[in-house]
């Protein structure tokens, strides 16, 4: 059974409820006084019991966090490689394609060249004046200073490119019921339990390895008026002409699914509102070949489902993709600008170049084998699934190749645009509650 009661809420829920957030990043500069302040903010964590009602509060600590805190080397030494070194480690970068622009000697924050980060904490309200309330008192604790705050737009069902989001989610085993498919045994998120191997996670011992979860935290900036223009131009009719209804399905195609949410594998030829939540289905059986969903589309890489070897469309196939699953819980950030307002002439051009994007949070037991993985071996790697040079056509390098199969011949895209670039990142412990008071006991 899991220990609810000492596990953080953001584990469980993404809380959709509260459409307010921000993410503050701290600094320890006063050990003493930061213990003090934490042993106080234990008691209002939010926890896996019930939904917050307007009020919820997360913590997490990168390890540099840890050690300002007081946790010994040794201790922090059993903690798994990724953690340790951090994600700005210059393996680490090429392996998750943070390069070039994305570089972290080029991140607002949790690079280099930016104040450290010890302390996230995550802060949802139900309206914005609870949240001001709440982040300004958190600005004020006694031995931390506030070095960032990542600010969100409020709670949407459509991310900026325009796309539903937030369809495909695990579930925790234990919590509540769904397709066998896509329900994920507790370990693979909650340290201190079985994973799909029916192993423990690697984890320090004690209270840090118990009813935690590693955290990854990634801002995205997205260029909607590049990907829209990108899609416009590559759908043109012969005459140079906008073709709405390719320009759309060219869109579809790159995400793999449509707008409202309907999975191309389900909904090839055109948008299916009664599908919008759809998620339990394949790929192999009925779309092997990608003629309905390209194999190089966004979601199919990010979750291959039954197409994985050893043996696609059986339940082997199954049992590879939930050791490689993510729980999401990202915010968006910056003012939404819909697809249909860029077709519209007199544009604001400020309006087009302000910053937005999103603020990716991801939790998981194993950051090797989950976030890395699939950042580098499903969405960044350009010989994915039979391939030969297409990397994911959302989040790669500019410059990249994106094919859509068909008959009798295929199409080819060249020359994408880089469509989504790294502003910052940083890998965390979500640890349990408990955890969190024997953080600020201790001494």
């Amino acid at each position: 059974m899991l220990e609810l009661d000492d596990i953080q809420g953001l584990v469980v829920r993404g809380y959709g409820a509260l459409p307010h957030a921000s993410y503050l990043l701290a600094a320890i500069e006063d050990r003493g006084r930061a213990r003090a302040w934490l042993a106080t903010l234990a008691g209002r964590l939010d926890d896996a019991r019930e939904r917050p009602g307007a009020l919820a509060v997360n913590v997490a600590f990168t390890r540099t966090g840890l050690a300002a805190l007081g946790v010994p080397a040794p201790t922090l030494e059993r903690f798994p490689l990724p953690f340790v070194v951090g994600m700005t480690d210059p393996h680490r970068s090429r392996l998750l394609g943070d390069v070039e622009e994305s570089a972290p000697e080029h991140w607002d924050w949790g690079g280099p060249q930016s104040a450290p980060v010890d302390v996230l904490l995550l802060v949802y309200a139900s309206d914005a004046r609870e949240l001001g309330r709440a982040t300004e008192e958190l600005r004020g604790a006694a031995g931390i200073r506030v070095v960032g705050e990542l600010d969100t737009a409020e709670l949407q069902p459509r991310e900026h490119f325009g796309f539903r989001d937030g369809i495909s989610q695990p579930r925790i085993e234990g919590l509540g019921e769904g397709p066998a498919a896509n329900t994920i045994k507790a370990g693979e998120f909650v340290l201190g339990y079985r994973n799909e191997y029916g192993l423990l996670p690697d984890a320090p011992p004690g209270a840090l390895g118990r009813n935690g979860s590693f955290l990854v935290l990634r801002q995205l900036s997205q260029d909607v008026h590049g990907f829209w223009d990108f899609c416009e131009r590559a759908s043109a009719r012969a005459d140079g002409t906008v073709d709405e209804a390719a320009r759309l399905r060219l869109a579809a195609k790159l995400v793999g699914r449509w707008p409202g949410g309907a999975p191309l594998a389900l909904a090839p030829d055109a948008d299916a509102p009664e599908l919008a939540d759809a998620n339990d289905f394949g790929y192999f059986h009925g779309d092997r070949h990608g003629l309905g969903c390209p194999v190089g589309a966004h979601v199919r890489r990010a979750h291959p489902r039954d197409s994985l070897d050893p043996d696609p469309g059986s339940q082997r196939s199954i049992d590879v993709g939930k050791r490689h699953r993510l729980l999401r819980r990202g915010r968006q950030y910056g003012r939404f600008l819909a697809p249909e307002v860029l077709l519209t002439a007199g544009v604001d051009e400020a309006w087009l170049q302000e910053p937005r994007g999103l603020h990716f949070v991801c939790l998981g037991t194993n950051l090797s084998r989950q976030f890395e993985f699939v950042q580098h071996t499903w969405i960044a790697n350009p010989r994915f699934a039979g391939l030969h040079d297409d990397p994911d056509p959302l989040l790669g390098p500019a410059g990249s190749t994106f094919t859509v199969p068909a008959r009798p011949v295929r199409d080819r895209y060249t020359g994408l645009p880089r469509f989504v670039s790294v502003h910052g990142g940083a890998y965390f412990l979500l640890p349990g509650i408990r955890a969190v008071r024997e953080l600020a006991a201790a001494g």
